[in-house]
């Protein structure tokens, strides 16, 4: 502080003493008996005055009330009740105001939500990554003016950033400080953004800037703000207000990190009294140690949930901070049913503007643009986000990229592989009451206006690409997965050192041949390496294809009745010790069945089983029980060749358990034969049996009289008759059904009738022959 500007605080606050040492006497003779009125901090005190901050960060253009996000109108009421409570009230920002929006501002270019923070007045904000998302130009023209008309303050306060220089330089691009007179305070705000930055946008958008470190900015400026000098601005108390922050919840491992994040709280300035952070979501009231002692550090969640309070009580005179305080305030409170009711009256007149920008975006948004089948999940299994597994619908807009990249109409050359970045799909596609998609629904999933971009990659580029999803150590998460589209599919490992994730990559059912060349489709921002995916950007022959990818969404559904989620399963973790299969038998008869039991799954697993290359695949196989087992039949059908098989068991996500078994043919069964019928032995008497007449029927079997009534019945005539009371040693071992009996009995009375007719017929010609000699003797006598 300059010598002539101390001299002029010491100089107020000994007039301030004088007048109410004299104003005091009166009023004591006075002896008033009303209650004391609530004063405003700066005369609650001589000696000090209470400086309050309050702070949102990362409200992605959340205007309308949704849960805890209590909305813009409840924002600007809360900052309104505040300011009534200490007119000593500052409303800043930690950045990303805009960008990621919901419908209601995205479709309207965040355009309603400026002027609604403009309206609720926002004193100043360092940029975010996402105000970049439309490139710098656009962000120092359309967003900075607008930001101006709406609040009548200078529109570079809404976009500090002392660390952001043009290319090459260490030249200024955006404002780095503002400062605000109040309570006869000079408070100095310093914005810095993370120096990731350049992997967040896309390239193109800022490739005429240089994101330089956020400590060595914060501090150069910090230094410039109390070295005395006015001519190059000076403040009392300085806030840095960073777009940048802690994954972590817990103040002591925030203050401890290993990150250029931990390192500015650690070490940025101590002439730095507060720090408010934003970019990471998360939500925290820590006082950390710098270099002079603790100060508060604060992040305020995300989406206007939440305000978060830093309260300074400051000595006029010298501008020391004498006592420091932080909370922070939820905006909305759910109750036991699931409601949220506000905790702040509304602005009336910010609530306009959102119900303004409300009816417009219907009138866009509620056309129907096609349908889906089933809800198609960012966050693998389950709504909501997760960047770091594969999900239904990054590999669906993958497909949907490469469709657009490779139909009849596209004019360029067709795209073989697309890809698509999960940072970059900001919400579900929910089946709803009857699956239908709006336009709004679809500018949701996909609100950064992306070109379509069209490259070409190696194999080899493609596996460096897909080694880039674990993040280089230090980014802001471990990994990032890419959707990609039909096709390509790889498997990979956790747990493994840089660069060697990946295990085999197939195409199209293949090996992928890294030295091939392909055709690769992505957005503009995965093109140019954003999210640290630079081996998209050293890709050759890049081409705009001027498609827009919510445009290209919009014609895919157009040209599709209802769409599916694209499966899971493109990335799948190797190797296949997910599950223990075991079969009984491992050799096993055709037309029979093999009992196959998988362990080691996880409760409720879900798996899949086919066989006999593919021809058998197996259905109704029950989830995992709590043991991690699940048990089932495979069918072996009659006709199914003797030789080895594979059975081949599935989940999703892994890679494929391949077990071998073999199959034989199954034993063949004899031809059932009749019964041999009784032969008669050498031995046995044949005695003829003559053509039977009427007057024999009373010796027919088959016609019995009176007196068969006690004759034994007929049995087999090698077979002796005994008591039927007293079975013989041969009967128990020749007994058979009355039937068998039957048929022997007449088995063996044709046998002997036709022995008896060949025996006449032999004889017949015997006496024949015998004849015929004696004619011929006794001719020859009577002839000599």
């Amino acid at each position: 502080m300059s010598a002539f500007k101390q001299m002029r605080k010491l100089s107020l606050a000994s007039l301030a003493t004088l007048s109410l040492v004299a104003t005091g006497t009166a009023l004591a003779q006075a002896a008033s008996t009303e209650e004391p009125t609530k004063s405003s901090a700066s005369t609650a005190a001589a000696d000090s005055v209470t400086l309050d901050l309050v702070g949102i960060n990362d409200f992605h253009g959340r205007i309308a009330a949704d849960r805890d996000s209590a909305g813009a109108a409840v924002l600007s009421g809360a900052v309104t009740q505040l300011r009534s409570e200490n007119v000593n009230t500052l409303f800043l920002s930690a950045g990303d105001n805009i960008g990621a929006s919901t419908f209601a501002s995205a479709s309207q270019q965040d355009a309603p939500t400026i002027d609604a923070l403009g309206a609720a007045g926002l004193d100043v904000s360092v940029v975010g990554n996402h105000e970049f998302d439309k490139g710098y130009e656009d962000l120092k023209g359309r967003v900075v003016d607008r930001f101006a008309k709406a609040t009548g303050k200078p529109g570079a306060d809404f976009a500090l950033g002392a660390n952001v220089y043009k290319a090459g330089t260490k030249t200024p691009a955006l404002k780095e400080y503002a400062i605000r007179e109040v309570g006869g305070l000079s408070v100095g705000f310093i914005g810095t953004a993370t120096e990731d930055i350049p992997s967040l946008v896309s390239p193109s958008g800022i490739s005429s800037l240089s994101i330089g470190s956020e400590l060595e900015a914060a501090n150069r400026v910090a230094t410039q703000l109390s070295d005395g000098d006015d001519a190059n601005g000076e403040a009392d108390v300085i806030v840095l207000l960073t777009h940048n922050g802690s994954a972590n919840a817990e103040c002591p491992s925030i203050a401890a990190e290993d990150t250029a994040y931990g390192d500015l709280l650690r070490k940025a300035s101590g002439k730095i009294d507060a720090i408010f952070s934003g970019h990471t979501h998360n939500s925290y009231d820590c006082s950390i140690a710098g270099p002079s002692g603790e100060r508060p550090v604060i992040q305020s969640h995300q989406y206007g949930s939440t305000l978060g309070k830093v309260s300074l009580d400051v000595d006029p005179a010298t501008g020391e901070v004498l006592k420091s305080s932080s909370e922070r305030l939820p905006l909305a409170t759910e109750d036991s049913e699931g409601n949220w009711t506000a905790n702040y009256a509304a602005d009336p007149a910010v609530a306009k503007i959102v119900k303004d920008a409300e009816d417009q975006a219907e009138v866009v948004g509620s056309k129907k643009v096609g349908a889906i089948s089933e809800d198609i999940l960012r966050g693998g299994q389950t709504p909501g986000s997760d960047r770091g597994v594969e999900s239904t619908l990054g590999n669906t807009v993958a497909d949907i990229h490469l469709w657009a990249t490779s139909n009849e109409d596209f004019a360029g050359k067709p795209a073989q592989i697309a890809f698509m970045n999960a940072g970059g799909l900001r919400a579900d596609l929910l089946y709803g009451k009857d699956g239908t998609v709006t336009y709004q629904g679809a500018a949701e999933v996909q609100p950064f206006a992306n070109t379509l971009v069209t490259f070409n990659l190696t194999g080899a580029q493609i596996r460096e690409a897909l080694e880039q999803q674990w993040q280089p150590e230090g980014s802001e998460r471990n990994k990032l997965q890419l959707g990609i589209s039909e096709g390509l599919a790889y498997t990979y490992v956790e747990d493994a050192p840089a660069g060697k994730h990946i295990k085999k990559i197939t195409f199209n059912g293949k090996p992928l041949d890294e030295s091939e060349t392909f055709r690769v489709a992505a957005n503009a921002f995965l093109a140019g390496g954003g999210d640290n995916f630079l081996a998209f950007a050293e890709g050759t022959n890049h081409s705009d294809s001027g498609q827009v990818d919510l445009d290209a969404t919009v014609n895919f559904f157009k040209a599709h009745d209802v769409v599916s989620p694209s499966p899971l399963g493109r990335a799948a973790l190797a190797g296949t010790d997910w599950a223990k299969v075991a079969l009984a038998p491992t050799e096993a008869t055709a037309g029979e069945n093999v009992t196959v039991t998988v362990t080691g799954l996880e409760e409720n697993a879900q798996i899949s089983a086919s066989a006999f290359d593919g021809a058998v695949e197996v259905a109704g196989i029950p989830a995992a029980d709590a043991s991690g087992t699940t048990k089932f039949q495979l069918p072996v059908e009659s006709s199914v060749a003797p030789g080895d098989y594979q059975l081949i068991v599935s989940q999703v996500q892994h890679e494929d358990i391949t077990t071998d078994f073999s199959v034989v043919a199954a034993p063949v069964q004899p031809t059932p034969s009749a019964s041999p019928s009784a032969t008669p032995s050498p031995s046995e008497d044949v005695t003829e049996t003559p053509e039977p007449s009427e007057s024999d029927s009373s010796d027919d079997p088959s016609s019995p009289s009176e007196d068969d009534s006690d004759s034994p019945e007929p049995t087999n005539s090698s077979a002796p008759t005994s008591d039927s009371s007293s079975p013989s040693e041969d009967d128990s071992k020749d007994n058979s059904s009355d039937d068998s009996q039957q048929q022997d009995t007449e088995d063996l009375a044709d046998t002997g009738f036709t022995a008896g007719w060949i025996g006449i017929v032999a004889g017949v010609i015997v006496l024949a022959g015998i004849i015929l000699l004696l004619i011929r003797r006794f001719g020859n006598k009577a002839g000599r």
